[in-house]
């Protein structure tokens, strides 16, 4: 249905072996509570593609669509704006400090840094958010329309990170980042557990026999871990069937996880991480993201930007409005589903049913302009 384009797949050795619990079940029953108690707050749709199950030589593909989420465009919402909520009744709980007087920050590739920044205009904190070099401006402007001070800065999303912590460490500020690290655990733990949300309506809302796989975005890994512990938790206790195969989906210019696999752990990738998959645009794995996906994942696949960019297009086709780094599960299973090494590999087959994540709209309405054409080229959301 794509490509032909190269394409790697590694199958996770470790696949099933006992680790840690890094998202306990109690912390995703406080998300589930809290974020959906919010005004507002509404599943997104999840919608069937049998063109495309039939096409891919599989029984059944469903797609969850995340670009009408709080109207922010994507699923970020659900774990940069909750982080920022449970920060703040933390620190009012612990020392009576009123959120006017807390200033939060993070680095962002868009999508985060506009949730966060949703997070504190909703709940009157001052905000700072630090953009690497190449984040668009439309996605700067979405930021900022939040009231946010959007700082850009050289380098890439890492440096950006690195430098968010630095400030905060100078000025007193909270770090609310999606990307955990020894001794900073607990913000990202939080986000991540926002994140089993769209992993559990997705659940409710999957008719008939269970998923057999899931491909899902790569990235620092958190919203990959998260789906990968809302899987196993909620069909292995119903399920005589294994959880579903767990298949992590990368630019192959910013392959940190897949690398991570290879070599066992967790490992940072080099260069400039120039893929056109922003929010995928990363070089360094999160601590807890990895610890949950050496053993949860199946197997990790880097992919070019090419196969984005038709998976886009095929969306559009359909009626889906999805971003660039919202089709690259998507672009993984598809890659996967035509060439029979990878349906091997995977145990991809004609009783197979697949779940996908559209984890972005058109976050940057240029861009998608620009891959899309403007007939296709929604409003910001």
């Amino acid at each position: 249905m794509i490509g032909p384009y190269a394409f790697k797949l590694f199958a996770n050795p470790r696949a099933g072996t006992p680790g840690l619990v890094v998202l306990p079940d109690r912390g995703f029953r406080r998300a589930r509570a809290a974020i959906t108690g919010w005004t507002d707050y509404v599943p997104t749709p999840l919608h069937l593609l049998p063109t495309i199950a039939t096409r891919a030589g599989v029984a059944k593909v469903g797609l969850k669509d995340e670009a009408g989420r709080f109207g922010l465009g994507s699923f970020k919402a659900l774990g940069g704006a909750y982080a920022v909520a449970m920060l703040l009744a933390n620190e009012f709980s612990r020392a009576r400090t009123a959120p006017a007087d807390i200033t939060v920050t993070c680095a962002t590739d868009g999508n985060h840094g506009r949730a966060v920044a949703w997070g504190a205009h909703r709940l009157g904190c001052r905000c700072v958010v630090f953009v690497h070099e190449t984040v668009s401006q439309g996605r700067v402007d979405a930021i900022a329309a939040y009231d946010a001070e959007v700082r850009r800065l050289p380098g890439t999303y890492d440096d950006a990170v690195r430098e968010a912590d630095r400030v905060a460490h100078i000025e007193n500020w909270f770090v609310v980042s999606d990307t955990s690290r020894p001794g900073y655990t607990e913000i990202p733990r939080d986000i991540m557990q926002g994140y089993r949300l769209m992993a559990e309506e997705a659940a409710d809302q999957w008719q008939g026999a269970q998923p057999t796989h899931v491909f899902i975005q790569g990235g620092v890994g958190g919203v990959a871990a998260a789906v990968s512990a809302q899987m196993r938790a909620r069909y292995r206790p119903v399920s005589k069937l294994p959880a579903p195969k767990i298949i992590v989906v990368e630019p192959d210019k910013a392959a940190c996880l897949l690398a991570s696999a290879e070599l066992g752990a967790p490992t940072a990738v080099p260069g400039n991480l120039d893929t056109m998959m922003a929010g995928l645009a990363c070089g360094e794995p999160s601590l807890l993201a990895w610890q949950e996906l050496e053993r949860g994942a199946t197997a990790f696949m880097a992919v070019p930007d090419d196969a984005a960019i038709a998976c886009m297009k095929l969306l559009a086709a359909l009626g889906i409005v999805s971003g660039e780094s919202g089709v690259a599960g998507l672009a993984g299973f598809l890659l996967a589903a035509g060439n029979p090494a990878a349906r091997e590999t995977l145990s991809l087959g004609p009783e197979s049913r697949v779940l996908l994540f559209s984890t972005e709209g058109a976050t940057d309405p240029a861009l998608y302009a620009r891959l899309i054409g403007p007939s296709t080229t929604p409003a910001l959301p």
